[in-house]
């Protein structure tokens, strides 16, 4: 008999059969990952296809938008504010030794600035708003799930997404663009006053390099791509809250998700749209460069 490994499917350490085995079950665990994003998918789309539905057959009453606005879009204001300042001082920070080793010092208000209005800007109000609104929104929706306050609106004949998510939609669509210029004045204000102040950079050479670089097509590609931040933030925090487990650990896990699936999809999103503002910004400098 040979003394060798023998060929066997009986899940010894090493022996074909178990590599086969664990393939097969990775496998089978990859697949039933896949199907279960694409049901979540096939879900949330469900949920949007029936709010927007709802968005253009019926306004929502006056008083049921202005609360949600006041509470999503003037109470974030403070948080978001303070954000948007403290980047621009941390980038200042930051940036000012490289700059400095190259004799670039005055250019540093055209980098912070550039970074604030094109990416950091529109993407910290958009976590911001995730964080503070889209896990609040969620956890009261999850709430009014497992209390059967969303079935009792059911049974009183109001359709729970035009009363509940119709509202919060349009204040995140609505009010994250001033959000998002609030982040960009702020953090404009902190990095110019920590660079002049602190740092001792000239200001009007500061400034000139700042208008120099920084155009109107910045300004309003950041503040274009929160609509989609706000929009997707909307959907998922409501769909989390309405299809909430029960129970109190279901409601923190549905305000969990909604601020993680938010995240994420506001870094998606920003790649994506990132690229599309890019290849647009090219054809406009190529066809007419003052325009930009």
């Amino acid at each position: 008999m040979s003394s060798g490994t023998q060929v066997s499917g009986d899940g010894l350490p090493g022996a074909p059969g178990s590599l086969v085995n664990d393939l097969a079950q990775w496998v089978a665990d990859v697949g039933d990952r896949t199907i279960e994003w694409l049901v979540a998918l096939g879900s949330v789309s469900i949920f949007a296809g029936r709010m927007l539905r709802w968005l253009v057959s019926k306004r929502p009453q006056r008083e049921t938008i202005l609360w949600n606005f006041y509470h999503i879009g003037v109470l974030s204001l403070p948080v978001v504010a303070m954000t948007g300042m403290f980047i621009g001082m941390v980038l200042a920070v930051q940036s000012y030794a490289q700059f400095k080793m190259l004799n670039l010092e005055t250019r540093l208000g055209a980098v912070i600035n550039m970074s604030l209005v094109r990416e950091l800007g529109p993407v910290l109000a958009a976590t911001m708003l995730a964080g503070r609104v889209g896990s609040a929104m969620a956890a009261e929706l999850g709430t009014m799930r497992v209390t059967e306050q969303i079935d009792a609106l059911t049974v009183m004949g109001a359709d729970p997404i035009h009363y509940l998510v119709v509202p919060r939609f349009l204040a995140c669509l609505f009010l994250i663009p001033a959000l998002t210029l609030m982040a960009d004045f702020m953090g404009v204000v902190g990095g110019y006053f920590y660079s002049v102040h602190i740092l001792n950079i000239d200001a009007y050479y500061y400034l000139q390099n700042s208008a120099q670089y920084v155009g109107l097509f910045d300004l309003a590609a950041g503040t274009a791509k929160t609509l989609f931040f706000g929009a997707s933030i909307a959907v998922i925090a409501c769909h989390h809250g309405f299809h909430c487990e029960p129970g109190a650990e279901g409601v923190g896990r549905a305000a969990t998700y909604a601020f993680v699936h938010s995240f994420v999809a506001i870094l998606l999103l920003d790649l994506v749209l990132g690229i599309m503002l890019e290849a647009i910004y090219g054809m406009l400098w190529s066809t007419a460069p003052r325009l930009v």
